[in-house]
Formats: structure tokens, sequence, C-alpha cells
């Protein structure tokens, strides 16, 4: 296998920038104004605040808007728009809102605007998110002020992480489609289309001292390498997605640091509204074809680990060792089930990518030659994140490679990828029929029990390895890259590594 031309851009591209002019190390004066200068991956292609556009909008979100719960640094839920939150005598989830909590508007946060922000996330025109999961609530009731009861229509032992993700957050009752009225720590003061963001501290956020940076500007480098470059000559104080092939070479760097954590993964989305990706003989057929350990190398330099089964981390009670490594590599068994499912010459079909990200450009290549020595010929279709976000979630696509993380680091986090009941989104198959799955993840949903919890996610693994919902690829090696100067911030652990974005309202320059 060949290494990327991702190598030499990262030897060749990023050198002559160093030199640059245009990348001088900021003046003193910069940070001692309070302003962080973040290097964002993507320009987000909407901040609408419940819907999926991806890992770099859901950082702005994160910081312009607040919800009931988020998590911590070690990864545990803690209240925020809530101060608790429990199970009452019914079965219904009780919240009690935090007092002072004000919008960006200076509106107080009260009842009346979690119970509308739910009715609009579960409404029948919703493009949110996790519309189909809040469509499992029969009703919300106020019993006082500051008080919310969700009554679900079946028992829902992970409904507070719901509240948690970074497309649900609870906005002023009376935004506007254009206008959502958040309560983050940050407000948005102005955007250059396609290029920065500049976020301003609210002065009226419920915690004192928090945020603890006057600002901050993000400012988008599509380009990996020219991201990496701005935060090797001090043009940026710090990088989301450190280019894997750069990352010893921050490490070694004596004004840098990196923080990395293992918990996203690569995998391979299906088309199932039409053949051949409707047989889940075909989807583990693919499963079989490609050897993850060439992925690891190309894409991630070594960075991450293969993943031939579903992704639940090592070490967690929900691991099984056989089932982790049920879609071993296996070309002759992939060219057996082709030629079960009717396909024994193979067949032409696509393969689509982003160009925009260097992970899933390389990852997209080697499935692409592993898949064609089954037989299977895939033209790879490498547009732009926004468009590739766009296609995927209307079904534009044969296949389709993604680089995404659970939702949290419960085996229901996985719901957002493997259950293909849900809205149409970039990050999950597309009408991928796998009926068994999805009733093992709403059993372990319902069970608070667990132990119990425990074999129902193993069942649903031996569901998944037959149905297959995805074909996992690999873990991957997730890392910040900042100046040693940036303090406080934390990578979260595990999947919520995308939710880290959060952390940088406790960063600040010391």
């Amino acid at each position: 296998m060949t290494i990327s031309r991702r190598t030499v851009l990262g030897a060749g591209l990023a050198a002559p920038l160093l030199a640059s002019p245009l990348l001088s190390r900021p003046a003193a004066a910069q940070r001692a104004n309070g302003i962080l200068r973040f290097g964002l991956s993507a320009f987000p292609p909407n901040l609408q605040p419940w819907v999926s556009t991806g890992a770099s909008a859901g950082t702005v979100k994160m910081l312009t808007h607040r919800s009931l719960v988020t998590y911590d640094s070690k990864g545990e839920l803690r209240g925020e728009l809530a101060e608790s939150w429990a199970i009452d005598g019914s079965g219904a989830w009780v919240f009690k809102l935090r007092q002072g909590c004000l919008f960006h508007n200076g509106e107080p946060v009260t009842a009346e605007d979690v119970k509308w922000s739910i009715e609009q996330i579960a409404g029948e025109k919703s493009t949110a998110y996790m519309r189909s999961q809040f469509q499992g609530i029969e009703r919300v009731e106020i019993p006082d002020p500051r008080s919310i009861r969700i009554i679900t229509k079946e028992p829902q032992a992970t409904l507070p992480t719901w509240f948690a993700n970074y497309n649900t957050f609870i906005i002023w009752r009376n935004s506007t489609a254009n206008e959502p009225i958040g309560a983050g720590p940050f407000r948005l003061a102005g955007q250059e289309r396609g290029s920065s963001l500049s976020l301003v501290a609210f002065d009226k956020f419920y915690k004192p001292g928090f945020p603890k940076l006057k600002g901050i500007k993000f400012i988008v480098y599509a380009d990996e390498n020219l991201r990496n470059a701005a935060l090797q000559s001090g043009d940026v104080d710090m990088i989301e997605y450190v280019p894997w092939q750069s990352m010893a070479a921050v490490e070694a760097d004596q004004r840098l640091k990196l923080d990395t954590v293992e918990g996203p993964f690569m995998d391979v989305l299906f088309n199932g509204s039409k053949p051949p990706f409707n047989d889940a003989r075909v989807r583990r057929a693919v499963a079989h074809a490609v050897k993850r350990d060439d992925i690891v190398k190309v894409a991630f330099f070594g960075r991450g680990k293969p993943l031939e089964g579903l992704p639940i981390v090592e070490g967690t009670p929900w691991y099984d060792k056989e089932l982790a490594h049920g879609w071993n590599y296996d070309p002759a068994r992939a060219k057996a089930l082709l030629t079960e499912a009717g396909y024994a010459g193979g067949f032409q079909t696509t393969l689509l990518s982003t160009a925009q990200f260097g992970m899933h450009k390389d990852t997209a290549e080697v499935v692409q030659q592993h898949l064609a020595a089954i037989g299977i010929q895939c033209e790879l279709q490498l547009p732009d994140w926004s468009t590739r976000v766009s296609r995927g979630s209307r079904g534009q696509y044969d296949m389709a490679i993604h680089g995404v993380s659970a939702d949290n680091n419960d085996p229901d986090g996985l719901t957002v990828v493997l259950d293909t009941s849900l809205s149409p989104t970039h990050g999950r198959s597309f009408k991928v029929d796998v009926p068994r799955t999805v009733a093992a993840l709403a059993k372990g949903r319902g069970e608070f029990d667990q132990a119990k919890r425990v074999e129902i996610y193993k069942e649903m693994q031996r569901a998944a390895l037959e149905e297959v919902p995805l074909v996992g690829l690999a873990w991957r090696e997730q890392g910040y890259g900042m100046d040693k100067g940036v303090k406080g911030f934390t990578n979260l652990p595990g999947a919520l590594t995308t939710s880290s974005g959060g952390m940088l309202e406790e960063t600040f320059f010391g």
C-alpha cells in the first residue's frame, strides 16, 4: 500500500508557510486581550441549534447555547440549565431549573422555554437531529415555574443524555428560525462567510467567573496542512483535528502541546433504498473485504487501531472479544457472500467521501482498493464537506465513508449511527433495514438494571454483525494542538471528544 499524497503535502507545503510573514508570531498584546484564536477545520454549513452539520459547527454551537445538562472534564453528566434531575414514582423524568440563567437578550430561562424547545425538536416538520428520539416523549408538564416533567411513551433510562448532545439546546421560545437566541457563555459577534467567526463573552452568563476568555476568533483552515502550519507559526493559539502525520512534530515542539484521545472511528455507510446494498449479504461482503491495518497506517499514520466490529470500547462491560472481530478481514468470505447474493462477477458502484478532510479521502482510497480486489469497482466522489453533508442526508450516494463518534460512552450513544429508522442524516446509513439491531437498542434504552443492559447490548452486537447498519473500519486518535500558554482545556474521553469544544468555556491563558 502506498502512503498517501498527504504525506508529501505535510512535508512540502508547511515549511514555506512557516517562514511566511503572513504567519508571524502574534504580539503579546493580542493574548493580553483574552481573545483565543482557534483554527477550525470547516466553516459551519449553518448554526441551527438542533440540526447536525458536523463537529466544527457543534463546537461553535456549544459555546453560544446551553441545554439542561452537559459533560464535565471527566465525561460525566453535570447540570447546566438544570441543577438536578431524577425519575419520579411514576417513571417520569423531572428536571429542576437553575435560578439566574439568562438568554442573550436578557430574558430568563423558564420551564416554558424548555417545553417549547422540546416540542419544536419533536415536531412533525422538524429537521432536528434528535427528532425521532424526542417523538418518544408523550408530553411535557410544568408542575411549577422551575420544574419540567417529561413523560415518555416507553421507559427511557438514558433520556438525560439526550440533552447533552450538541444538537439539543434550549433556546428562547420567541426565537425566529433565522435568529435562535441561546444562553451560552459566548454570543456570536460577527462572521466572514467561509473564513471566520467571532464570539464575545456573554457578561450575564450564570456561572460567576466564566467564561474565562473575553472572546474566541474561529479562523477556518479547511486544508489541514495550513491549519497545522498556522499553529506551528503562532498565527493561532489552538487547532482542532491535528493532522495525524503532524502529531509527532507538535509533540516535539517545545512551545506546543498535543492532547489526544481514542474514541472517534471511521466507517462505511450504505444506501439501502435500492440494490445492491439493500441486501445484508452484500454489506457483509464489504465488511469482510477491507484490511483495516492499511487504513490505520495510511490515513492515521499508526495513531489508531483496526475496528472489525461495532465501536464498543475495549475494557468496558459491553465489550466482547469474539464479537469485536466479527467482521475480520476475509476476502474469500467476502467473495462467497457476493456469489450467494447473486453478484459473483462483482458490480460497479460509487463511494462518496470528501477531499476536505484527508482522513476521509485516504480511508476512501484504501476501501476502494480492497473492494476492487473482490470485484466491487467504486468510483470515488470527493466533494467539499458541505456537499458531502447535503448528499448524505438526502441519500444521494451508494456507499459513503464517514468519520464520527458515538453521542456518548454508553452503548445507547451508538443509536445515532446504528438506528436507521431515525430521521435521515449524513452520518447514518440511508434506508437500511436492520430491525433486530433497532429492537435491541430500544430494549437496552428501556432497561435500568446494569447487568441486564450488558446482555442486551451483546445481543445488539450479534444482530448488527448480521444486519450491517454500517461497517466499522478503524478507531482513530483525535487531537487538539495548542500553545503551552493555553490552560484549562480538556479533550473529553472516548466518544465525547467531539464535544470537547464546550470546554473552551473553561479555557484561559496562563
